[in-house]
């Protein structure tokens, strides 16, 4: 368990706030409204204490820099062409198990949609 730090506790503070699965960059932004002086290298040692501490969890996307989010229920990501933004999706089409070749097991699954965002969607 990490000791609580005004740094670490904007970043947790501005996960929540958010709401969405952010870029470490966007992350910084965001959390140096609250503390004008925080580094990368800040983010990065307290999102690794956090991850380890269960309260945030990594999504992870092909050739995308990783995000992080807090940890919540079961869920999936909507990530937007046009602007890159992921969003979550509080939803699950259910048991994919049944899916799996015969004699094979399913521990886990990650669904990631993707298309454009509302605003984005406006704009082509």
């Amino acid at each position: 368990m990490e000791r609580s730090t005004k740094q670490r506790a904007a970043i947790e503070y501005t996960l929540k706030k958010m709401g969405r699965p952010l870029l470490p960059q966007e992350l910084l932004t965001e959390a140096q409204k609250t503390i004008p002086n925080l580094s990368l290298a800040t983010i990065y040692r307290n999102v690794k204490g956090l991850i380890s501490d269960g309260l945030v969890d990594v999504v992870s996307l092909p050739g995308e820099t990783d995000r992080y989010e807090i940890h919540k229920h079961h869920h999936h990501h909507f990530h937007c062409h046009g602007c890159h933004q992921v969003t979550d999706i509080d939803a699950c089409p259910g048991d994919l198990g049944k899916l799996m070749p015969e004699g094979y097991q399913l521990e886990k699954h990650e669904i990631t949609l993707y298309g454009r965002c509302p605003a984005c969607a406006k704009s082509v």
